[in-house]
């Protein structure tokens, strides 16, 4: 399924910015619930915000339960780096329910002077950010973490993986088919992506979730992950490296873009908040 979807981005930039503490209370700066749900006979779908200092929030997260899955691509016909399939165990976790939005990094960029990228001419606003390097989603996450006293960072490739499956074991999560308008890629039929009358990305979650409550995990933008790249399933997919490494340096990318056909469906991302095991 979802393992399809992997390549990897050489790194031109590096960061060794380590994530705040979570020296807080997990909950007492968040506002929570936004929703519930019981998703695809999962539970999952509670979702909240924290606050950040200035009184506002910061963006929605989606509680993903704990879990096990087959990580890698079962089917006969796979790419080399697809696998071996192998089991993988989840401890729960927040997902952000979409993308990085332009109002998302527009405001860390702000704060923090950092130049603000590109958007091609296409809007901003509701659209994820692009033209962020691995960097700049680091920096992203470590200003978040010192707004809430939360612990945000980029997902390892497995939690990424687990939470676009949601529990569903086809080529994408609705069905082994593509279809028509469910995702912004080369091929999806929808009203963006690479042959569509809008060429560029969508607005997020203008397609279906997945039954985790997930927006665009197929298609719209590759998505960084703090995984290192391994040309085959060895266990970095389970971990994270946040700074340069002697041996290497370059991370896996995931989700495909509005540009990609829906084989290999411009780099954005979302971010993982650290959740107690004993909270929710």
């Amino acid at each position: 399924m979802f393992s399809i979807l992997r390549y990897f981005v050489r790194l031109i930039f590096f960061s060794t910015v380590l994530l705040t503490p979570a020296h807080a209370n997990p909950e007492e700066n968040s506002i929570l619930p936004f929703s519930k749900g019981r998703l695809g006979g999962i539970s999952g779908g509670i979702s909240f915000r924290d606050q950040l200092q200035d009184g506002s929030l910061g963006p929605e997260m989606v509680i993903i339960p704990a879990g096990e899955f087959q990580m890698g691509n079962r089917k006969a016909k796979k790419l080399f780096n697809e696998g071996p399939v192998h089991t993988v165990s989840i401890n729960r976790f927040a997902f952000q329910r979409a993308e990085v939005t332009f109002a998302d990094y527009d405001r860390f960029a702000e704060a923090t002077g950092r130049e603000k990228p590109d958007d091609r001419g296409w809007g901003r606003g509701n659209r994820p950010v692009i033209f962020v390097s691995f960097e700049d989603a680091m920096a992203y996450a470590a200003w978040l973490s010192e707004q809430t006293g939360q612990r945000y960072r980029l997902p390892t490739e497995a939690e990424w993986e687990y939470a676009a499956r949601a529990g569903t074991e086809t080529n994408y999560w609705w069905g082994n088919q593509i279809g028509k308008n469910r995702a912004a890629c080369h091929g999806c039929q929808s009203q963006w992506g690479y042959d569509a009358p809008n060429e560029m990305t969508a607005p997020v979650c203008s397609f279906p979730a997945n039954p985790f409550g997930l927006c665009d995990t197929v298609g719209n933008v590759w998505e960084w992950t703090c995984s290192p790249y391994q040309w085959h399933y060895r266990g970095a997919e389970q971990r994270g490296v946040f700074h340069k490494t002697k041996h290497n340096d370059s991370r896996v990318i995931r989700g495909g873009s509005w540009f990609n056909k829906p084989r290999r469906v411009r780099v954005g991302f979302r971010l993982v908040r650290e959740m107690p095991r004993n909270k929710l």
